[in-house]
């Protein structure tokens, strides 16, 4: 058991010290009468209780709220494995373009499970799961690129990210700086400690973002691969198409379908391929991955030792839930009590 934010846990003292004012002052109330013994037993009030209470409920609710804040949990699988690894970093595009529909099988109803970013998710599960031993990452880029995993062997993790990511709505971010995709996943291999090192560049290749934008250039990333000895396996989404359908939301919010020239660019994705020493495949062909796995096996393996990241069981929930039900329960009481007072 540990705690995720044990800094929470400052604010303990203030808690304590609010619930001694509290309890102080409420023993310090009453009437002063010098013969105390003529007055009587009060009567027995259950509103009396309840407001007696009060106090008490409110101070556990805030003790368990810190505790909430403080995220226990419990680590589910941690450890280390020994394996003859290559580092992948999956450099995937997700710009506007990758909203094209022109990949929708036939008789399929246009969806959001038939984009351009759909089918990339897709073929970047099933090479995943063709690649249970090697160290991968995951690179997007749009309008520009981050890293939304390092290179690790827990492919769990990395599927999950996979699933979270959707093209952004932001105009600026919905261009395709292919370059900038290349020199973060270029920078994440850089000091991997194994002999081999690709990169699996999945786009429509229609880069948009030039260098007065301080954007890297695509040729000049290859270049960067070259000099690294890096290779870049790239693999083409879209169609040969003039015009495509797009799904696009309308000023209602809603998923409609509109028609556009098509952005699919298999040249610069054949020709960074060719200047690192790798091959390029398109989506359309059903052998790609198959055949990119096959070359990928060719490569020089190192045997690491692969840290697999943690996973965590939480259980905050059960200590907020009942945190915010005894904060309710104090309002309550102490109201009920006042009601009777007065």
């Amino acid at each position: 058991m540990s705690f995720e934010q044990p800094y929470a846990f400052l604010f303990l003292p203030a808690v304590l010290a609010a619930g001694w004012f509290m309890l102080r002052r409420a023993r310090r109330k009453g009437v002063r009468f010098s013969a105390a013994s003529r007055v009587g037993a009060a009567p027995l009030s259950w509103r009396l209780v309840l407001a007696a209470a009060a106090p008490y409920f409110f101070i556990a609710g805030l003790l368990l709220l810190t505790v909430a804040a403080a995220r226990p949990r419990e680590s589910m699988a941690k450890g280390r494995k020994n394996v003859d690894a290559i580092a992948i970093v999956m450099t995937m595009d997700i710009s506007g373009s990758m909203c094209a529909l022109d990949l929708t099988p036939p008789r399929e109803r246009p969806s959001r499970d038939t984009t351009r970013l759909a089918v990339v998710k897709k073929v970047f599960s099933e090479f995943v799961e063709m690649r249970p031993d090697d160290l991968i990452g995951l690179v997007a880029f749009g309008g520009y690129a981050s890293t939304r995993v390092p290179l690790t062997a827990d492919h769990e993790s990395l599927l999950l990210a996979l699933r979270g990511i959707e093209i952004p709505t932001d105009d600026d971010e919905q261009k395709t700086a292919m370059g900038d995709g290349l020199a973060v996943a270029l920078a994440r291999l850089k000091d991997a400690p194994l002999k081999s090192k690709v990169v699996i560049l999945l786009s429509d290749g229609a880069n948009n973002v030039g260098r007065e934008s301080g954007a890297v250039e695509p040729e000049t990333a290859a270049e960067m691969a070259a000099k690294m000895g890096v290779k870049v396996y790239a693999i083409g989404i879209g169609s040969n198409a003039n015009f495509v359908n797009y799904l696009v939301k309308d000023d209602y919010g809603r998923d409609v379908i509109a028609r556009a020239r098509s952005g699919f660019d298999e040249g610069q994705l054949r020709e960074i391929a060719s200047k690192t020493g790798g091959r390029y495949y398109s989506v359309n062909d059903k052998n790609a991955l198959e055949n990119a796995i096959g070359e990928i096996d060719q490569l020089e393996t190192t045997s690491i030792d692969a840290e697999v990241w943690n996973r965590w069981k939480e259980y905050f929930m059960p200590f907020l839930a009942i945190g915010a039900l005894s904060l309710v329960l104090a309002v309550a009481f102490s109201m009920a009590g006042a009601r009777r007072l007065a």
